[in-house]
């Protein structure tokens, strides 16, 4: 009616989204890629959902009568700036790639084709899912609900000799934790997997020993890698 405002889920989050949200950045906020060859190279891209939000029950009008609670919202880009898929292909992954390479990409159920689209710009074949991530709790989703996260594994020439262990499981089932966190069991398994190669993790958030990162949020400190048995480091 005239002179009346409908309150609403989305009139309540919509300006703390845009609040909250953390703007893309430029290409030249991240540091240049190393000038080096590696043989294994993992990365988690911070995929762009185009604002994508989740929210729970305080969002409907049953649930939070005239909305007196504040409406739970959550968003990728609220915690990181995040990337469309043509920005991302523009970076050269494909410079730091040794002949014979292995990428191990993060992806979701949203993202997959986004996912091989990428790693056949960045000059890898997709071959296959190498992990499959169950967090132990669901999120919303259209369809069911959503509780895994998968690893592709692509490839350039000829697989990385030598070889390590060939005993890792494909399935992790870790609680989530943090948001974007990932399960230290993955990259535990890839280490196991190529302990002589030359590694670097992109879009890193944390440091691992054996392995170089590149990214906006990489700490001092080295992790300790172990899993079934101790890594060297």
């Amino acid at each position: 009616m005239d002179g009346e405002t409908t309150i609403s889920g989305y009139s309540k989050y919509d300006p703390e989204a845009k609040r909250r949200r953390k703007v893309n950045p430029l290409e030249e906020v991240y540091p240049p890629l190393p000038a080096k060859k590696y043989d294994v190279i993992y990365a988690d891209p911070p995929w762009d959902y185009g604002g994508k939000m989740q929210y729970d029950r305080s969002s409907m009008k049953s649930q939070n009568v005239g909305f007196e609670k504040n409406v739970f919202i959550s968003a990728a880009d609220f915690k990181y700036p995040t990337l469309k898929l043509s920005e991302l292909k523009r970076l050269d992954v494909a410079s730091i790639a040794a002949e014979d390479c292995i990428l191990f990409m993060w992806t979701t159920g949203p993202q997959l084709a986004n996912s091989i689209e990428l790693g056949e710009a960045w000059g890898f074949e997709y071959k296959t899912v190498a992990f499959v991530w169950d967090k132990q709790v669901h999120n919303p989703g259209r369809y069911t609900l959503s509780q895994t996260e998968f690893v592709l594994a692509f490839r350039r020439g000829r697989f990385p000799a030598p070889r390590g262990a060939r005993n890792v499981r494909q399935l992790v089932s870790v609680r989530r934790g943090e948001h974007s966190e990932k399960p230290a069991e993955v990259i535990n398994g890839i280490t196991e997997m190529f302990p002589q190669q030359e590694k670097i993790e992109l879009f890193a958030r944390k440091s691992f020993p054996g392995w170089d990162n590149w990214g906006l949020e990489i700490p001092g400190s080295r992790m300790e890698i172990l899993s079934r048995g101790e890594i060297g480091t």
